[in-house]
């Protein structure tokens, strides 16, 4: 179970990271454009502290478990990016954005997976 906790965490690091880095590289109207309509109800400071956040979470999912320094960082980034998961279901259910809640709930609950395993019995 171990192994495959470091896969899904992985997995998850590699599409935060990406997600979060694509919002900070970004301008709003340009992520807009690109599909992310959701944009448009935020200001591009939010945005780019959304995009911050994913990257931080992302990091935290690999490097403090990885470094042996301080490993309860890990399920409590994985426990930050279920929450922001949750907050962005709730913004594509009052946008009525079906198509984009799918993935948050795959990623909400691979988050929730990280976390359980890694508070509970795979803890490091």
């Amino acid at each position: 179970m171990n192994v495959a906790l470091w896969i899904v965490a992985g997995l998850l690091a590699a599409a935060f990271a990406l997600a979060g880095l694509m919002k900070l590289a970004q301008p709003k109207e340009r992520l807009a454009a690109s599909g992310m309509a959701w944009t448009e109800d935020f200001s591009a400071v939010a945005i780019k502290a959304i995009g911050g956040l994913e990257v931080l979470g992302a990091i935290g999912l690999i490097l403090p478990a990885a470094l042996g320094i301080a490993p309860v960082l890990t399920p409590l980034a994985a426990t930050g990016l279920a929450i922001t998961m949750v907050g962005a279901a709730v913004v594509h259910v009052r946008r009525k954005e079906n198509q984009a809640i799918g993935a948050n709930v795959v990623l909400l609950v691979l988050a929730v997976v990280v976390a359980w395993g890694r508070f509970g019995p795979y803890s490091f």
